[in-house]
């Protein structure tokens, strides 16, 4: 097995989508020409990326919708299997898969990721998700922890069967707290390990994601905030020998004039499936952290557009600009939304990657 996967040597900033495979995509919009997450529309875009050298594609695991008129993310590819999918369409790009741990059995998905890795030639990364939607756990029948302590004590011994499972070379037993198997072993393994993606913001989730992932995701605000938090985590990665870097996401509009953009801006305001907003960000506030409780009130407008990502709203010199301020805030990459990512790809691909280029993070 080779030592590192290729998604974590690159030296440029590295950018991807997010929740191509979820109804609406980022925008929680009443709009007729708001995403649909159907098959031809995510392969239309998988390749588009390819051929423009983007880096990944990251989905939301999802198993219900968010209510509203539209019942945002109530249409949804499942992560594997769309995943997979992909990685068999495509040459170059890194395809996450996200898996919940508690509704996915470690040896299931350690053959899975072995699986997707030989179809991919090793492109295959994972987003590990402890939970923290507790709907989707009573949709499921099983019960949401209250505590973060037990929701990370069961994700370690989760990803650590797993981790044995793809390193081990014959079989084992394996017991634990919340796992007892006989025989267990893994064949074939994954080509590369792949790269691990958690995104955390409660004190337990953070400890996890600097002991097992090499990308923590999170949102990115207020960047001077940001800029202490990443320095934090490095410090707290480098006291545990390990490193880890830290990962956004980001909603873009990007239109010839500063005007257009804003106007757009407001038309997916005025459109917002605003019962589908609160409900989202009644669940982000009661059952998890990752977002600063003290600035999530502020933030309703930016979950209306972009599910509460960095705005990347204006000209393609502007999205630029902001992106590289990204860049200096010490992420090491971000994810892009757009409405309709197929229609609006084309366009920051054809003017906004030049020049992150010619500022040197491409």
């Amino acid at each position: 097995m080779s030592a590192q996967h290729p998604f974590l040597t690159h030296k440029k900033f590295l950018l991807g989508t997010f929740s191509t495979n979820c109804g609406g995509g980022m925008t929680v919009s009443k709009l007729p020409e708001r995403w649909r997450a159907n098959w031809d529309n995510n392969l239309k875009l998988a390749q588009m990326m390819d051929a423009a050298g983007m880096d990944f594609m990251l989905p939301i695991a999802r198993w219900i919708g968010y209510g509203g008129e539209t019942d945002f993310h109530g249409e949804v590819l499942e992560t594997v299997t769309w995943a997979t999918a992909l990685l068999a369409h495509t040459q170059k790009l890194t395809i996450f898969a996200t898996v919940h741990t508690s509704a996915n059995h470690p040896v299931v998905i350690a053959k899975q990721i072995a699986t997707m890795s030989q179809i991919g030639q090793g492109r295959v990364g994972l987003n590990v998700v402890a939970g923290w939607n507790k709907p989707e756990y009573e949709a499921l029948g099983l019960t949401l922890p209250d505590d973060h302590e037990t929701r990370y004590g069961y994700a370690q011994e989760w990803f650590d069967f797993i981790q044995k499972i793809w390193k081990e070379t014959s079989a084992f037993d394996w017991k634990g707290q919340y796992f007892n198997t006989k025989g267990t072993y893994g064949n074939p393994r994954p080509q590369v390990l792949p790269p691990i993606i958690n995104a955390a913001g409660s004190p337990q989730g953070r400890e996890f994601a600097v002991r097992n992932a090499n990308f923590l995701f999170t949102p990115a605000i207020d960047l001077a905030r940001s800029k202490e938090e990443i320095d934090d985590l490095k410090q707290k990665a480098k006291a545990a020998a390990r490193q880890i870097d830290v990962m956004t996401f980001s909603h873009v509009i990007c239109r010839p004039t500063e005007a257009e953009a804003q106007a757009e801006w407001q038309r997916l305001q005025d459109n917002a499936d605003w019962v589908a907003v609160d409900n989202l960000m009644r669940l982000q506030l009661a059952h998890a952290q990752s977002f600063p409780h003290d600035l999530l009130q502020q933030i309703r407008a930016l979950f209306a557009a972009g599910h509460g990502g960095f705005p990347l709203v204006g000209t393609p010199q502007q999205i630029a600009d902001k992106i590289v301020s990204l860049h200096e805030a010490g992420f090491r990459g971000t994810t892009l939304s757009f409405l309709d990512y197929v229609k609006e790809f084309p366009y920051f691909r054809d003017t906004v990657l030049p020049l992150l280029s010619q500022r040197g993070i491409r």
